[in-house]
């Protein structure tokens, strides 16, 4: 018997699900029927990508990272492996505007954690005494404690002040748009959590990696890719190539969903005869009513929180603490000559106390190939986040005016940009704030006692576009799981 599966939301992790199920139940000769509904006309989610010309913007993500390998492989099995792009890396330095300067944050620094002393001793953004107590981590002790921590205790108790302040603190505020004072380290760094635990140091766990890395490649096995990693036409490719690639699944466009409700039904078993299972009945704004066996919810949990209101309020308080932030991305294109900032890096962050209005900016075109013509520059600027909300809605004149004063201070541009786009992502940024893990354990306990509803997405276990793909994979595993179980 063919089970009827909804999925409601068609950004990454709605679309990851879809396919991985389409995948998994060939591959296991189940009978699926998937109906995925999105309310926006275009399915994608926060991933945009616009034609400008020779000109290749992108509105929301530009790239995901290759050690975080979802992405990639989900590219290769869609047969994209040919559009892989990687970074060029002869450009691969950021910046740190500090006291009104960019300065080169120093080779060898991952993430904030330094693994080579010399460019470290070199740099001129970290004071003698900074550089010192970076270098102290070495010997400093383990967490004895379990307990979450903020992303600034984290970063101030193991590597001190001045790494929180010019590295880590302008870093979380440009990618994740987060405060690094309520930001779960546990929860947005895992990683770094488990080094200290095996090591007892971030620098020695830095070290080995590297090293891992170096007697890969004199084994002969050079990366294939590089840090970031993007698609040549733009991430668009992405979730288009899915939509080609699903064949039992209805995409269903300008679809919003009022409401989930569950009802029971009867249903034969072998082994305990006539059986009452849960079924979803999904109402639309349209007026219409889909029935499921299986209902996935890929929407931001505020969304989630407001569709699950009849079924568990006590589910909908939780999704409600999940706070989340508006962002806002400028892009603008220069004529190369006029431009006298070598612009030799990928772009710039910039710590909150430089006050800017920017929170970063991406050189665009020196990261990435085919986005911009020849003899001319793209620039990606970042509004808003946790600390400059509130410039997200600046009507589209004074941002422009905006962005261009702040480059003009920060890298001297004074030319008028050949062109200008901005896109605005409102409620677009998960917060994982200090405890974030724990209230996740507490949902998936309450969402055990609904069968056949399972939630996805950037709100819970990683915002990245790799993130949400695997969460969407292993949502698919267990939406099969249950139906066939």
């Amino acid at each position: 018997m063919q089970k009827k599966i909804v999925i409601i939301g068609g950004g990454i992790s709605g679309l990851a699900t879809a396919y991985s199920l389409e995948e998994k139940a060939k591959r296991e000769g189940k009978s699926v029927s998937i109906t995925l509904l999105e309310k926006k006309n275009q399915i994608g989610g926060n991933i945009l990508t616009e034609r400008v010309g020779d000109f290749l913007i992108e509105g929301g993500p530009d790239c995901f990272l290759s050690e975080k390998p979802w992405a990639i492989e989900l590219c290769e099995r869609l047969g994209m492996g040919d559009s892989l792009l990687c970074t060029n890396d002869k450009f691969r330095k950021t910046y740190i505007l500090w006291n009104g300067h960019l300065h080169e944050l120093p080779e060898g620094v991952i993430l904030m954690v330094p693994t080579e002393i010399f460019p470290l001793l070199k740099s001129n953004l970290i004071s003698f005494s900074g550089k010192i107590r970076m270098g102290m981590e070495l010997f400093i002790q383990k967490n004895k404690s379990n307990d979450d921590e903020s992303l600034s205790q984290f970063v101030c108790r193991r590597l001190g002040q001045e790494a929180l302040d010019k590295i880590a603190a302008p870093l979380v505020a440009g990618v994740h748009a987060e405060d690094p004072d309520t930001m779960s380290v546990k929860s947005r760094f895992p990683r770094f959590v488990q080094m200290e635990e095996e090591y007892g140091s971030l620098i020695k766990g830095m070290i080995a990696k590297r090293r891992e890395m170096r007697r890969a490649g004199s084994k002969g096995n050079k990366p294939k890719y590089t840090m970031f990693m993007t698609l040549k036409d733009g991430l668009s490719e992405m979730p288009a190539t899915i939509v080609r690639n699903l064949k039992s699944t209805e995409i269903l466009t300008n679809r919003e969903v009022l409401n989930i409700e569950k009802f029971l039904t009867s249903t034969p078993d072998t082994e305990k005869g006539m059986v009452s299972l849960p079924n979803y009945k999904i109402s639309l704004k349209n007026g219409e009513v889909l029935d499921a066996d299986t209902v996935v919810v890929a929407t931001p949990s505020y969304e989630t929180a407001s569709l699950l209101t009849g079924i568990d309020d006590s589910i909908s308080a939780l999704l409600n603490k999940i706070p989340y932030t508006s962002t806002a991305t400028v892009s603008l294109a220069f004529k190369k000559e006029n431009i006298s900032n070598p612009m030799n890096g990928f772009g710039f962050l910039v710590p909150r106390q430089e006050k800017r209005r920017i929170t970063g900016a991406t050189w665009v075109s020196r990261k990435f190939s085919y986005r911009s013509p020849d003899d001319s520059v793209l620039i990606r600027c970042f509004i808003g986040g946790s600390h400059n909300e509130k410039l997200v809605f600046l009507n589209d004149k004074d941002m422009i005016e905006m962005v261009k004063g702040e480059l003009r201070d920060i890298m001297g541009i004074t030319l008028e940009p050949l062109l200008t786009r901005i896109y605005r992502w409102e409620r677009a940024m998960p917060q994982y704030t200090i405890g974030h893990e724990g209230r996740l354990s507490i949902l998936d306990k309450k969402l055990s006692e609904y069968p056949g509803m399972f939630l996805t997405g950037s709100s819970y276990r990683g915002s990245g576009i790799s993130e949400c793909i695997k969460d969407g994979q292993i949502t698919a595993e267990s939406v099969l799981k249950y139906l066939f179980r």
